[in-house]
């Protein structure tokens, strides 16, 4: 391996240890330091990249950062950036599960966690904000948000959020001839990525409702949920919740709003959350099975993204061209922003109804909304708070 790989997998371990703040944060990040600083690729380049990434199912900023590891090195360089972006926050949300199995199993009270459960509350409803506000411009997109927000608090299938993705990219891809035309469409697809991708996908679902293994389910499960998130990581809450709390029961509500508040507080993907969820899932298998627990959540969350941006990559500036496709992404969008709605009502509901918990969240989104005070400060007086009162 060249001194050039070694250099940029250096900048993607500090990345890991100090970008804080989702997405947006992160990309700043990149800018700064492997655009204007290391000169790995244009800003133009990193741009498209990040465009690609957010219209791709998985976590946009981890698949930007393994997407330039891919253009710097190719996939094995691609496959170490991915590693050590997000082994920091899933290594700490893994301990911070055990660490809260612990205390449970010698009965010490989780009291301390109480303020910041309503606070993760307004971090959702703050990303339920945000996220719309940049991407629902049209009164249809609008009646596409409102119908898929009610339709996802009331329906708790997990296989409801898949099927409004489709529908609502299928509505708003019937206004193609909206789009400008564009020439030179000629498309050469290279399919051994999203046929490795589709391999794993039938095997783990093969392989899950053909055993009893509840590390094979949960890598099915991951892997699956990976598949259709679109949005980025607060797209991923009223999937997990759905899923794990509602369904499964794996984890309780106010567990899951811990870990949520936890990720909050970490710098790297907020994806990492998925290997505190695995963690607790695996709970009654002791410290190796909940460890068992957090591999196969993490690895399953983030490789279906992985194979997709390998897929698409090679072919992205062509595919981009055909209106359709981009037509599809204003739906898409509106449901990923009702899906954010519905999870931020949905969170709040197993929560005390107080006045104190009501006005942390209404000041938690308050903050978010009009100061720049970074979200791990929010979280850590929470938890001081917590330990005080």
């Amino acid at each position: 391996m060249s001194l050039r790989y070694y250099i940029f997998l250096k900048d993607v371990l500090l990345l890991a240890l100090t970008a804080f703040g989702g997405p947006q944060a992160h990309i700043s990040m990149m800018f700064r330091l492997l655009v204007d600083k290391r000169r790995y690729l244009t800003e133009q380049e990193l741009i498209e990249l990040n465009a690609l990434c957010q219209i791709l199912p998985g976590p946009t900023s981890t698949q930007t950062i393994t997407a330039i590891g891919y253009r710097i090195g190719g996939p094995n360089l691609a496959y170490l950036t991915l590693l050590i972006w997000l082994l920091p926050a899933a290594s700490i949300m893994a301990a911070a599960a055990i660490s809260i199995s612990y205390l449970q199993e010698h009965d010490i009270s989780l009291r301390f966690l109480r303020f910041i459960q309503p606070m993760a509350v307004g971090f959702v409803a703050y990303a339920a904000y945000a996220i719309s506000s940049k991407v629902v411009q049209t009164k249809l997109a609008v009646g596409i948000m409102v119908v898929s927000g009610i339709l996802a608090y009331f329906f708790h299938s997990p296989w409801v959020y898949p099927l409004l993705l489709l529908a609502g990219g299928a509505i708003t891809a019937l206004r193609f001839k909206q789009h400008p035309q564009e020439k030179d469409k000629k498309l050469d697809i290279q399919w051994a990525n999203f046929i490795l991708y589709l391999a794993v996908l039938i095997t783990a679902a093969v392989l899950g409702g053909a055993t009893s293994s509840l590390p094979i389910r949960l890598f099915e499960n991951f892997y699956r949920n990976g598949s259709l998130v679109f949005g980025g990581g607060q797209v991923l809450i009223p999937l997990m919740f759905t899923e794990f709390v509602d369904f499964k029961r794996y984890l309780t509500a106010e567990e899951f709003l811990s870990g949520f508040a936890i990720v909050q507080a970490l710098p790297g993907p907020v994806f990492s959350f998925c290997s505190f969820i695995g963690n607790l899932a695996m709970r009654e298998h002791g410290v190796w099975g909940q460890l068992l627990g957090s591999l196969v959540a993490t690895v399953g969350i983030f490789l279906p993204g992985t194979f997709l941006i390998f897929f698409v990559i090679r072919f992205w500036d062509e595919l981009k061209k055909y209106r359709v496709v981009r037509a599809s992404l204003e739906g898409i969008s509106a449901v990923s922003s009702g899906m954010v709605v519905a999870a931020a009502i949905m969170l709040y509901r197993p929560i005390d109804n107080t006045p104190l918990n009501f006005g942390i969240v209404v000041a938690t989104f308050a903050l978010l909304l009009f100061t720049r005070i970074p979200a791990p400060i929010l979280i850590l007086v929470g938890f001081a708070l917590g330990f005080i009162f």
